[in-house]
């Protein structure tokens, strides 16, 4: 399953491929970054895009995670199919628009990766 993680914190790369060492070891899981939405658009633009998950943080300089996870679902020609929205403040507003604008789920930080596996094992077996 193929995941592109959109965030601005340079320091969630090494995170990420410490905390899922064994599913990227076996191929079960794999990591692509963007450290900003627009990075991650012109990814997703230019990539035959396998891309299962987009886990987004909100909060991030320039074009902003909603920003991006609407200009995603308003774009026909990649459409993931699971957005997870993450941000620092897991505040109400910022969930309803989430979810308003078509996100799957909502995370918070620090994320708690143990949920996280839990999820991404859901969603391989649902998805």
């Amino acid at each position: 399953m193929k995941i592109l993680v959109v965030d601005d914190e340079i320091d969630i790369q090494p995170l990420f491929k410490q905390r899922f060492r064994r599913e990227i070891k076996s191929g079960e899981l794999l990591f692509d970054f963007a450290l900003s939405a627009e990075e991650a658009l012109n990814y997703l633009a230019a990539e035959d895009s396998e891309v299962v998950l987009i886990l987004s943080d909100v909060n991030m300089p320039g074009m902003n995670g909603l920003e991006l996870l609407k200009h995603i679902r308003q774009t026909h020609e990649y459409v993931p199919p699971f957005v997870m929205m993450i941000t620092a403040y897991g505040d109400d507003e910022n969930y309803r628009q989430s979810m308003s604008l078509g996100a799957n789920d909502f995370l918070t930080k620090p994320l708690d990766f143990n949920l996280l596996k839990e999820k991404l094992k859901n969603l391989e077996q649902h998805g």
